[in-house]
């Protein structure tokens, strides 16, 4: 399957089989392809809760708006964006430095790493949650684009209660909540509707 076929492939579907369970295997390998994805200082600013138990995703959904999915879908993915990765300390930022360290980095420029990712991501609070929410949301879009590879289908959300959602879960505030993922198999005979418009190239390209 090329690229294009994936792009045009991914469908945000409401009605997932519930009978069909998804591979433990094939969870692993979705997230794996997804690790690729590109972000600030490969900082990967990024972790991922999975629910399978029926039980923790009726919890989720009476958190997001009561929606069926969450439960139908075998699967249910609670991105998460990491407002910390880029600080001294934090494992990923260390374990980034240590990499570029091996990769010819000299240790003389730790301060300016440290500078560098300060002045980025840490000149106003909109700065901070952006670093994490845009990193994060590559992640996510890769998360789609790997389960169409893998005869997989999803639909992200953003219809949750966020505050809620950290509480229940026992998430820590360092976390901001992008998007939750269902994850699954179709309903077997489900007619998806003509997809949805788009821009055009020349709607895209702006000029100001």
């Amino acid at each position: 399957m090329n690229f294009e076929q994936i792009t045009k492939n991914r469908r945000s579907i409401n009605f997932f089989d519930p009978e069909k369970v998804v591979p433990q295997e094939i969870i692993k390998e979705m997230v794996e392809l997804a690790a690729d994805t590109p972000s600030s200082f490969n900082l990967q600013p990024w972790s991922l809760m999975v629910l399978q138990d029926r039980e923790q995703k009726e919890k989720l959904k009476a958190l997001a708006w009561d929606q069926p999915k969450i439960v139908e879908a075998p699967v249910t993915m609670i991105v998460l964006a990491d407002k910390d990765g880029w600080k001294k300390g934090h494992p990923g930022f260390e374990r980034t430095w240590q990499e570029m360290v091996k990769t010819g980095m000299p240790d003389t420029q730790r301060d300016w790493f440290l500078n560098a990712t300060s002045s980025l991501y840490n000149w106003s609070p909109d700065a901070n949650l952006a670093f994490a929410a845009k990193n994060a949301g590559f992640f996510a879009m890769s998360l789609m684009y790997a389960a169409v590879s893998l005869g997989l289908d999803s639909h992200p959300m953003d219809g949750f209660d966020h505050e809620g959602v950290k509480k229940a879960f026992n998430i820590p505030d360092k976390y901001w909540i992008p998007v939750l993922l269902a994850v699954g198999y179709k309903k077997p005979g489900l007619v998806l509707d003509p997809p949805k418009w788009r821009k055009t190239y020349e709607e895209i390209v702006v000029d100001f």
